[in-house]
């Protein structure tokens, strides 16, 4: 099979995502793909960013890009509120997707982008990066060979870095403040780092939760004003796991004032486990993993097997391993990286945690077993 021909939809050079993660990862990766195409909300805009990125093609819109026989695959990257109408143009064209988490903006968006996405019969990906981090990979190896034993219990504890006192910048991160618009702390890093918990432990099977938004206003440095959040800054789901074991997780807004802002801690009739971070983006943070066995009371540094295959920064790093599973998968028929119907699933579990809040309910979850391969 020859090179996968990708077109980008959001790329501002030097300052988006797709800047900074997708086009360091498809570089690297260039044995699989090409980066062929752009387009952005304007000719003009798609001009200078395939100029500044060495792009040979500016699109002049979605479409035109969607429906161009030299382009494969589609990578979307604009705000989340953007997604269902740039996505249903791609679909509808038959273009393979790669779509970054969340998939829309409710999990009403994402039933009707997973539905349209099996009725076109294509490759569609999101990019829910902490289920490939090496840590968290060899983390769900340990837990699966018996390193804990019968697990007992587990509990998590992160901070959101955004979703604090501060706002660092009002372009790029006030639209995170407003929960209307589907991308919040719940939604990014809660949902990132939940989407890995089941991938290790298996599914949950009951919530309690409740959410809370502490801090209605936040501060912008930039204009010395303050800017209203009604996004959560607290999350607190509890509940059980397959197989009976409780488990925790408490995420807040902000940042910590130590140095591990994160911390996950599986406990076994065997062992313990536990994966510390500075924060609780786990999509995009380095985590070190440690563990003890037996009569051992120390936990020790764990070998996380060396991965030279992508780029070294986890930015780029996750993203790149989310494409080589999709580059896989579209060779050899397998289904190896997240595709829309795992997003839906983890939007549907998102949707039952918040209702669990709102109704002050213990609520039950559909068990699906679709843990990453």
């Amino acid at each position: 099979m020859s090179k996968i021909k990708v077109g980008i939809v959001g790329l501002q050079p030097g300052r988006s995502w797709a800047a900074l993660a997708h086009m360091p990862a498809l570089q690297h990766l260039s044995d699989d793909f090409e980066i062929a195409g752009v387009a952005n909300s304007s000719i003009e805009s798609s001009r200078v960013a395939a100029a500044a990125c060495g792009i040979p093609v500016a699109y002049d819109s979605v479409s035109d890009m969607a429906t161009s026989p030299d382009i494969d695959l589609i990578v979307v990257t604009v705000k989340v509120p953007g997604h269902l109408s740039v996505l249903k143009e791609v679909l509808q064209a038959g273009k393979h997707v790669y779509c970054e988490w969340p998939l829309g903006k409710n999990m009403q968006e994402a039933e009707t982008l997973a539905a349209l996405a099996r009725e076109k019969n294509v490759l569609a990906v999101t990019g829910t990066q902490a289920r490939v981090n090496p840590a968290i990979r060899e983390l769900a190896r340990l837990v699966k060979s018996g390193y804990v034993g019968t697990l007992r219990s587990v509990s998590v504890s992160g901070w959101g870095r955004i979703w604090g006192d501060r706002i660092e910048s009002l372009a790029t991160d006030e639209y995170l403040l407003r929960r209307e618009n589907g991308a919040t702390m719940l939604t990014i890093p809660f949902a990132h780092t939940l989407a890995a918990f089941q991938d290790v432990l298996g599914d949950i099977t009951s919530v309690s939760s409740i959410l809370e938004t502490r801090i209605p206003q936040v501060y912008a440095p930039e204009t010395g004003q303050y800017v209203s959040m009604n996004a959560a800054d607290q999350i607190i789901v509890t509940g059980s796991l397959i197989g009976g074991a409780p488990f925790s997780i408490h995420f807040r807004g902000g940042e910590p004032r130590g140095t591990e802002g994160f911390v996950w801690d599986i406990h076994g009739s065997e062992g313990d486990l536990r994966i510390t971070g500075e924060n609780g983006m786990t999509q995009i943070m380095p985590l070190t993993l440690t563990g003890a066995r037996g009569d051992d009371n120390t936990l020790h540094p764990l070998p996380v097997p060396d991965d030279d295959t992508v780029p070294a920064g986890l930015v780029s790093g996750n993203v790149a391993r989310i494409y080589q599973r999709l580059a896989a998968d579209l060779r050899n028929g397998t289904r190896t990286a997240p595709d829309f119907d795992d997003a839906l699933e983890l939007h549907t579990l998102l949707d039952i945690i918040v209702r669990a809040s709102k109704n002050g309910e213990r609520l039950p979850v559909p068990v699906h077993n679709r843990a990453l391969p």
